[in-house]
């Protein structure tokens, strides 16, 4: 079980602590998200001596959430640490919204004991039971020298596609303990996706070529595969438009011309019209978990042609006509192609010419109406200028003072819907929603996360009232840390998105309003700064100077929900995109 050390060897014995930091260096680790416990003080002291950044936060939701985002943006799994028992389940939100999103994290707590384990004892409680229904693996390290394979595979599998999150529980004594000379981190080795399949390229490329309408649908697994330029030039090739879920935004830019914008939305939105005409749908990197395909193959009798690095989940709606496993770009590229081919030759080996090239005059139509009913409801809220603002307007704002590739975290409510559905996105992971657990509260310290990944780029939380407060004391941390971040939150006293599903399907609404502190003052009791909006008007240059300032600023701003049922009862009404 012992192994040297890369680049020299150990002459003296250490404890597991120091072990298990080196065995995180080796992975490349340059964050630790968590809370010190008495469990796991040595873990925590011996980080003092190595390259890695802990970042102290104030409640291990918190850690896992800025551990997740970390993780989304880098493609390198995040690292939350926390004691034993409470702060362990504390942890838990974050790490099964990791998991449901798709995101590397490797989640480490402490835990009582080998000697006590066994026995009814203060604090015990099974905490690999409890991560393992929520992660990809989870386990207890029984020994010291375990460590370097279990760290080893924690990350293996964390970043393997599908990502998700790991769970390790390191004993006390297990950290205490002291390790051989010579024990240390293994290599990295980094899993390589498989090339696409000949012979599933090929039948992919029957299927588009005797297509009548088809559309691309993008996912969070065409972000995460980097598969951007690969979509425009399949796109461009072939004449097909292109929409994204909710979490895929951006991997294909919106003011493309092919740009269908985002399926998610809680009713048949605009984009809606173009699946509803399509007989082919191309899902590049979707995963079920994003949006249920009911809506957008209610019938299921689309074809389907799964391009992924994992194979399809079943499901009635998802009938898969041709899967094709491996390394999205280069399937692009090489379907692109063999479709191409397919254009050109038509020998008798070969399908029919294809009948979808008559109809591609009406599919354009159909997707320039939709993109332009889309800007021109963006270019209509950035007018209004009633109090409490629109939603409409906070969205056409905040994208008029975020550049191309700034990063904007939605959270979960409301401004999830409004934001994802208008807000318009030009690079992959600008904005950022939970879309797998749909979990609240991960915007503000999900933009700590951010700012740290990226320390060029503006970053925005953009937050209900009701999901500010259930994990604002990170404000103290992005203070104490100097992490300059923007929150905005939208303020109606009240869980919005539940008012406007009551008032759809109940009529009326009940037990969702609330009171919220003077969040001016909340924001600089923490050392922030606060803004309050009082006309449309601020709003825009209130969002500029905040996300200027090198500071933590609070903007506050009053939101008008009514326009909830009037976007509803429109889209209601529609029957088609003209």
């Amino acid at each position: 079980m012992k192994r040297l050390e890369m680049g020299h060897t150990m002459s003296t014995q250490e404890d597991a602590a120091r072990l298990l930091v080196r065995t995180l260096e080796a992975e490349g680790v340059e964050y630790v998200f968590g809370i010190p416990g008495e469990e796991n003080i040595h873990f925590v002291h011996a980080l003092n001596d190595s390259s890695i950044r802990y970042i102290l936060v104030r409640h291990e939701q918190g850690a896992a959430f800025m551990a997740e985002i970390y993780g989304r943006l880098t493609g390198k799994a995040g690292v939350a640490s926390a004691t034993l028992g409470p702060g362990a389940i504390n942890m838990q939100l974050g790490v099964a919204d990791a998991t449901t999103n798709s995101t590397p994290v490797v989640a480490i707590s402490a835990q009582v004991g080998l000697d006590r384990i066994y026995k009814e004892s203060h604090q015990v409680i099974d905490l690999v039971s409890l991560f393992r229904p929520i992660t990809k693996w989870a386990e207890l390290a029984p020994t010291a020298e375990a460590l370097p394979e279990m760290v080893r595979k924690a990350f293996k599998t964390a970043q393997t596609e599908r990502p998700g999150a790991v769970y390790l529980a390191i004993p006390e004594d297990v950290e205490r303990a002291k390790v051989p000379a010579g024990l240390g981190p293994l290599p990295v080795n980094v899993v390589r996706t498989q090339e696409p399949s000949p012979s599933q390229i090929a039948r992919a490329a029957d299927v588009i070529a005797l297509a009548r309408q088809p559309i691309v649908l993008a996912g969070h697994g065409a972000t995460r595969a980097g598969a951007s330029d690969a979509l425009v030039y399949f796109s461009e090739h072939l004449g097909l438009p292109v929409a994204t879920t909710f979490n895929g935004k951006g991997v294909f830019p919106d003011d493309h011309r092919n740009a269908l914008g985002a399926v998610g939305f809680m009713r048949h939105d605009y984009v809606n019209f173009g699946f509803d005409e399509a007989d082919v749908l191309i899902a590049v990197g979707y995963e079920l978990q994003e949006f249920d395909p009911v809506k957008i193959n209610p019938a299921a009798d689309k074809k389907i042609i799964h391009i992924h690095q994992s194979p399809a989940e079943v499901d009635d709606h998802y009938p898969v006509e041709v899967g094709i496993q491996g390394d999205i770009p280069r399937t692009l590229h090489a379907l692109a192609d063999s479709v191409h081919r397919r254009f050109d030759i038509n020998g008798t080996d070969r399908p029919p010419a294809p009948t979808h090239r008559h109809s591609t005059d009406e599919l354009r139509s159909t997707s320039h109406r939709i993109r332009e009913m889309m800007r021109e409801e963006l270019a209509e809220g950035a007018t209004e200028d009633g109090h409490p603002l629109s939603p409409r307007r906070i969205v056409a704002d905040v994208r008029a003072a975020m550049g191309r590739g700034d990063i904007v975290l939605a959270d979960t409510g409301a401004v999830k819907m409004w934001m994802a559905r208008m807000y318009p996105t030009y690079e992959p992971n600008t904005l950022l929603v939970s879309n797998g657990l749909s979990s609240m509260g991960f915007s503000v310290p999900g933009a700590i996360a951010a700012k740290l990944a990226h320390p060029d780029r503006k970053v925005l939380a953009a937050t209900g009232d009701g999901a500010f407060l259930m994990n604002s004391q990170e404000l103290e941390t992005a203070v104490r840390e100097n992490i300059p971040i923007t929150v905005l939150i939208w303020d109606d006293s009240a869980y919005g998105l539940i008012e406007w599903k009551m008032d759809l399907d109940l009529g009326a609404s009940s037990n969702i309003r609330f009171g919220n502190p003077d969040f001016v003052r909340y924001a600089e009791s923490f050392g922030a700064r606060g803004y309050r909006v009082e006309a449309a008007a601020e709003l825009l240059p209130t969002l500029r100077k905040a996300l200027a300032d090198d500071a933590v600023s609070v903007i506050t701003v009053p939101v008008d929900y009514s326009h909830n049922l009037r976007l509803t009862d429109q889209l209601g009404d529609l029957t088609g995109p003209f």
